[in-house]
């Protein structure tokens, strides 16, 4: 893409005074060194800075060597719903509002999206600054197709919750992202075999970019195996394979599938009409078979 050259700079806090603007900035997701110039140029001249833990900003600012001139406002999850109304008047008034989270960009399975759907609401200028991402590192690095991937964040942490969602995803053909924590990665590694089958290709990130940055790739049986028997730290990315394309097969195969879904509360019909679609027969086929299952 060809940038005109008389295009304002979106980084350039020294604009002429009117509306504000709001500027999701993206932060090393571990190496520092990963830091644009753009965020540290906006990380001196913004003139408000929220972040989702002030001390973690104060320790991204000593290691770039910044001296904030704003002022910095923790805006996190606990506090947004009460926070948003006030940064917007302030943008609303002329301000440069710069938004970082702990890592990688705000508003991706971190705070930051309350602040954009105000925004976008109230007409007032968003714009962002790239930069690094789990996501799309752990995606790369994963050795899993990358042509048509989906985010999913972290899963449920109730197991009958977990085991829904997962349900939902029992079809879905493109490769997976998911968050994790490290004491809650072997339940998650379980429940993902017992729903995908032990032979489903995933790939465990740990630490990306960091020192001790590793990539473990193999099936969900061989790396359900090394979680059980290794103590797991770090930040955790979980990238799955897609589910392979299934013959359709005859109504009566899928009986099972639907009785399942019925089992968890969905009503028969919606559950027919969701199986029927994900293997691809008849949803009046499906449903008289189940019926004549009964």
């Amino acid at each position: 893409m060809h940038e005109n050259p008389n295009t304002e700079d979106a980084s350039n806090s020294s604009a002429p005074s009117g509306p504000g603007r709001i500027v999701l900035a993206a932060t090393p997701i571990g190496n520092t060194g990963d830091a644009s110039a753009r965020l540290v140029e906006l990380l001196s001249t913004a003139d408000i800075v929220a972040a989702e833990d002030t001390r973690r900003l104060h320790r991204l600012v000593q290691s770039l060597e910044v001296t904030v001139s704003g002022r910095v406002i923790s805006y996190h999850e606990h506090n947004e719903a009460t926070k948003t109304a006030e940064l917007l008047d302030q943008v609303r008034e002329g301000k440069t509002l710069v938004m970082v989270t702990d890592a990688g960009m705000p508003a991706v399975s971190d705070p930051g999206f309350r602040l954009v759907e105000g925004a976008v609401a109230a007409g007032l200028k968003v714009t962002a600054v790239p930069g690094p991402s789990a996501v799309l590192t752990a995606l790369a690095l994963s050795g899993l197709p990358t042509d048509r991937f989906c985010f999913e964040g972290f899963l449920p942490r109730k197991a009958g919750e977990r085991a829904g969602r997962l349900a939902e995803l029992d079809a879905e053909r493109r490769t997976m992202v998911f968050f994790e924590a490290p004491h809650r990665l072997e339940p998650m590694l379980r429940a993902l075999r017992e729903r995908f089958g032990g032979d489903r290709r995933i790939a465990v990130c740990r630490e990306l970019t960091k020192t001790y940055e590793e990539v473990l790739r193999g099936t969900l049986t061989e790396l359900l195996d090394w979680a059980e028997n290794n103590e797991v730290r770090g930040e955790i990315a979980v990238v799955v394979a897609g589910a392979p394309e299934r013959e359709p097969g005859t109504p009566e195969d899928h009986v099972a599938a639907v009785n399942e879904l019925v089992a968890k509360g969905v009503r028969l019909k919606e559950a027919v009409a969701t199986i029927a679609e994900d293997v691809r027969v008849s949803k009046r086929e499906l449903y008289s078979a189940v019926l004549a299952a009964r």
